[in-house]
């Protein structure tokens, strides 16, 4: 695990030592550089850096970058391939040797043997770059779901010949090579303000962008070229089989990607909510663990901070399950002096932080000071469909029989007369009315995108400045989840809902978020519910399965009966985010007031003043739910002072 960086360009050398620097903190352990000859006839090398945290073969036979036997390609990889001890031995059948225990070796060497077709072999999270000497090309490869980031910036400039190619693990290293400036792409703060994140490949960076999951990104002769290499595909269901068939299916292929993912030579834990995702994890890895007991970090929220907050605690529920499986338990209450906090976290995340980002980087901070490596249930809701707003989907698809037109104007009116942001035990469920009363009444697509939407397009023209609503005029916010949703039209409808998410809402805002404030932490995350084996079994399974009348992740908490007490499984979902609604009335409150105030907002002439200041109030009064929003707003202005200012 680690953080990768390079860059073609005539003078490399005077760029890669600041890019390196300024992504230290992914890998502590070794710093590694390699620079090619000329490779064309501008002048132009290539140049791949590498910050390293040792996790598999931690002597320095693992340095990077790592050259092939003959010398024709180079690597960097961030990541591990979990099937290498495998894709080793079909190599030494074939008649390779090998110098190191590394997986980057093998990932050298399968691609020596099957070129870009050894992708499709490859099981693991990765973000990595290779250099072809002989055919003077670079490649930069992400994992199929974009477990592990990737940036890049096509530079052109006039004094340079042909531009250059500058790529990280991380944005702020492709600002550190000082060949491109931190400015604000509008089209991308269109889609923040809509969605809390960026679509990719976009970036609020402008001319930044991210190499998509499952892609992969040539650079030949100054031309770049992207290509998809995996995708995932609903079209062999397999319909017929029992209940329990699919219940050991799912076990066993848990069970085994747990054992593969637990693969390290340095002391390795998991994370632990009490919730049927992590709690799953643990109780295999205890299986695995050979007596040790299993290292495992809580985070908890003070009672005070619920006010306006009404989850289940998940403390309580950790406790639980630590006393059933005696791990070696470790609780930490979520007391950061958020202020403090708060610009260190959007300076890590390269983007203004979201809620969860606090307690992520807490937890990690803490598990990192025994642990380097640490299994989270992450990406569980996603392929077994876990969230209530794919519930919500089921739910609001019984209207559809009632005339659009009687549909909308009722919903309308409810949505108008549900209050927002009082405290109260009913909170939750009355926020969550409203949003589905806004939505309810659209089409199946746009139903779904409305559930996910924070600014509206409505409240965006209301927000916007005059220069700020023409410069996005005519721009849709939607426009890459609909190609998706165009993708999956021939899937069942809970399955497009799965393949929309698994492109958007998972790899740019829950799997950029882990890696960001684990990295942060000098810790590496795994994710064995995103495991490759476990995606390939999911797609062929009924989707009834899935979401079974309301019950959500209804096989994984049906096989995982196995291994927990029946109450642990079936209990209510829990959020993994921070108390951002009292804090926003507490310790935030004097921040928003400097932040957000009217001189602040004029000066940066994206937004109107005078709407701010309404939503603010609107919020602090209780008259509508806006603290997402307000909370959005702090860390973009705080993102702007990091980067762009």
């Amino acid at each position: 695990m680690c953080g990768i960086a390079g860059l073609i360009e005539q003078n490399p050398d005077a760029s890669i030592g600041a890019m390196l620097k300024a992504i230290e903190h992914r890998g502590r352990d070794d710093e590694g550089v390699w620079t090619s000859p000329p490779v064309n006839g501008a002048g132009q090398r290539a140049c791949l850096g590498h910050r390293r945290l040792s996790i598999i073969d931690t002597s320095s036979a693992g340095h990077q970058p790592m050259l092939s036997h003959d010398g024709r390609f180079v690597v960097i990889l961030n990541g591990e391939i979990y099937n290498y001890r495998e894709l080793r031995e079909q190599l030494i059948a074939k008649g390779h040797q090998f110098r190191t225990q590394t997986d980057t070796e093998v990932l050298l060497t399968v691609w020596a043997e099957w070129g870009e077709g050894c992708l499709d072999r490859l099981n693991g999270m990765f973000a990595f770059a290779l250099w072809d000497d002989r055919e003077r090309a670079l490649y930069l490869v992400r994992d199929h779901v974009g477990i592990k980031p990737l940036y890049y910036a096509n530079v052109r400039k006039p004094d340079r010949k042909g531009g250059c190619l500058v790529f990280a693990s991380e944005i702020k290293a492709i600002l550190a090579s000082g060949l491109i400036r931190a400015e604000l792409d509008l089209e991308s703060l269109h889609q923040f303000l809509t969605f809390l994140w960026t679509p990719d490949p976009n970036t609020l960076f402008k001319n930044i962008k991210t190499v998509p999951p499952g892609h992969l990104l040539e650079w030949r002769d100054g031309q770049i070229n992207v290509r998809q290499w995996w995708d995932i595909s609903f079209d062999e269901i397999e319909e017929g089989r029992s209940e329990e068939w699919w219940q050991e299916r799912v076990l066993e292929t848990l069970d085994r990607v747990v054992r593969l993912e637990m693969v390290a030579d340095v002391p390795l834990g998991s994370f632990l909510s009490g919730g049927i995702d992590s709690s799953s994890i643990v109780a295999l890895m205890k299986q695995h663990s050979n007596g040790r007991r299993v290292g495992t970090y809580t985070i908890g929220i003070e009672s005070s901070d619920l006010r306006y907050d009404i989850i289940p605690d998940d403390v309580e529920w950790a406790r639980k399950v630590n006393q059933q499986l005696d791990t070696d338990y470790h609780e930490i209450m979520l007391r950061p002096d958020v202020g403090e906090l708060l610009p260190k976290l959007v300076y890590h995340m390269d983007e203004p932080a979201i809620d969860m980002a606090i307690p992520a980087y807490l937890v990690s901070q803490s598990a990192r000071e025994s642990m380097r490596v640490m299994l989270s249930g992450m990406g569980g809701d996603e392929v077994f469909a876990g969230y209530p707003r794919q519930m919500a989907m089921r739910i609001a698809g019984a209207f559809d029989p009632v005339p659009q037109l009687l549909r909308r104007s009722v919903m309308k009116a409810v949505a108008a007369a549900l209050p927002g942001g009082m405290p109260g035990k009913l909170t939750a469920p009355l926020r969550n009315a409203k949003k589905f009363a806004r939505s309810a009444a659209l089409d199946f697509a746009d139903r779904y995108l409305g559930f996910g939407t924070y600014f509206t397009d409505e409240a965006k023209q209301k927000l916007y400045s005059n220069e700020l609503r023409e410069a996005t005029n005519g721009i849709d916010a939607y426009a890459k989840h609909r190609e998706y949703f165009a993708r999956a039209k021939d899937a069942a409808p809970l399955n497009q809902l799965l393949y929309v998410d698994l492109k958007t809402f998972l790899p740019c805002l829950n799997l950029m978020t882990t890696d960001k404030t684990s990295m942060a932490a000098n810790l590496e995350v795994r994710v064995p519910f995103l495991n490759r084996e476990m995606l390939t079994l999911t797609a062929r399974m009924p989707p009834d399965l899935k979401l079974k009348g309301l019950k959500r992740k209804y096989i994984l908490k049906k096989a995982a009966e196995k291994l927990l007490p029946r109450d642990v499984v079936w209990r209510k979902k829990a959020g993994f985010g921070a108390p951002i609604r009292s804090w926003l009335r507490g310790p935030l409150r004097p921040m928003v007031d400097d932040l957000l105030s009217e001189e602040t907002i004029q000066r940066r002439g994206l937004f109107r003043p005078e709407e701010v200041r309404r939503i603010i109030e609107a919020n602090l009064s209780g008259r509508e739910d806006f603290n997402l929003q307000v909370f959005q707003l702090l860390n973009l202005e705080l993102w702007q002072r990091a980067f762009i200012d």
